[in-house]
């Protein structure tokens, strides 16, 4: 068989196609369609209460009994800075202004790391979805041996190819290879390291030749002839996420579907000022301004998240939506408004040169 064959086979699936987690965008309908479609759907976890989490595996599981996978966040556990969080939130005072809020006084982390949270390790473990994977880094080695133990698959995702050596070291089997034109939060596991911001297609050979585990190319990849280039560049499957934000079964708003259709789709951007992490989306305002000359560092994540949210929240109350996380690969532009399941059948013709 050749690599891409056997990688299928190892997760049930028929066609190089996974649709990427997009955490508050991927919905158990969206997932559960892309799976039925014989592709590999994702839910991302990694905003979700437990409880949230486990609704939307069983949404899912009545959905299709086909495979799918559970992606969660390994970031670092937030370093607490109180004085830069406060001069955060002093910076964005006029955006709140503009709406009539009062900035907060104080700010949360949000988003707890699977790296220490044993409640979300107990619970995939107990639902044991076919493949669990991870963003921002790695889980402990006595979670991935627990996860290993319980029959699930595993992927990782990679921004360079030491963190594809750290992947593979680990026992982990897959890596999915983000480029710099994969829309929403880069992967890497240390922000604050060097970035060469290799594209989809460099990194993805790169890895190809220099690791031994399938590789999934992901980063701009929006219709068959992306996912056939990945291919033939040697990965065993392509992962798309914008390609797949218009399909009704997905959780996104008007006004991103909107803005995603527009001349908007053409301007993205990697910035740290929405999340605190580096992630590509369509240009706002909340970007224009948090990247301003003299704008001070953000409050780091996902602290900066909960403020961009929390100012996001009063704004499109009002109809403003100049301030909301609208993710969006580079490839943004190449997005098709059609079902999952529509969208599965032309990327498979697609990609088959039928």
């Amino acid at each position: 068989m050749t690599s891409s064959a056997a990688f299928l086979a190892q997760l049930g699936i028929q066609y190089p196609i996974i649709q990427a987690p997009m955490t508050g965008t991927s919905t158990p309908r969206l997932a559960a369609a892309v799976s039925n479609a014989g592709g590999l759907g994702s839910l991302g976890i990694g905003a979700n209460t437990l409880e949230q989490a486990r609704q939307m595996i069983a949404e899912t599981r009545a959905l299709t009994d086909k495979p799918f996978n559970v992606n969660v966040f390994c970031h670092a556990p937030a370093q607490r800075d109180a004085a830069r969080e406060a001069a955060w939130v002093q910076h964005l005072a006029p955006l709140f202004a503009e709406v009539g809020a009062t900035p907060p006084d104080a700010l949360n982390e949000i988003y707890r790391t699977f790296v220490n949270d044993d409640a979300a390790l107990q619970m995939l473990l107990e639902l044991r979805p076919t493949v669990v994977s991870f963003h921002f880094g790695l889980p402990s080695p006595q979670a991935l041996t627990a996860l290993r133990e319980a029959g699930i698959l595993t992927m990782a995702t990679a921004t360079s190819l030491q963190e594809a050596r750290w992947i593979e070291q680990a026992g982990i089997d897959a890596i999915v290879a983000q480029g710099i034109e994969a829309g929403g939060h880069r992967g890497m596991f240390d922000p604050q390291a060097p970035d060469e911001c290799w594209s989809t297609a460099v990194l993805v050979r790169m890895l190809v030749q220099q690791t031994r585990l399938p590789i999934v190319g992901a980063g701009g990849i929006m219709d068959g002839a992306g996912i056939r280039a990945m291919l033939d560049l040697g990965a065993a499957a392509a992962q798309l996420g914008t390609a797949f934000v218009l399909c009704p079964e997905s959780a996104a708003n008007v006004a991103y579907r909107q803005n995603l259709k527009s001349e908007r789709a053409a301007r993205t951007r990697l910035t740290e000022v929405v999340s605190g992490r580096p992630a590509r989306g369509m240009v706002n305002r909340l970007i224009t301004f948090g990247e301003a000359a003299g704008s001070p560092p953000n409050a780091g994540y996902p602290m900066t998240y909960d403020v961009a949210k929390q100012l996001n929240a009063v704004a499109s109350q009002q109809g403003n939506h100049e301030f909301a996380a609208q993710w969006a690969g580079q490839g943004a532009p190449l997005a098709r408004e059609m079902s999952a399941a529509e969208l599965m059948q032309v990327l498979v013709r697609e990609w088959k040169g039928d």
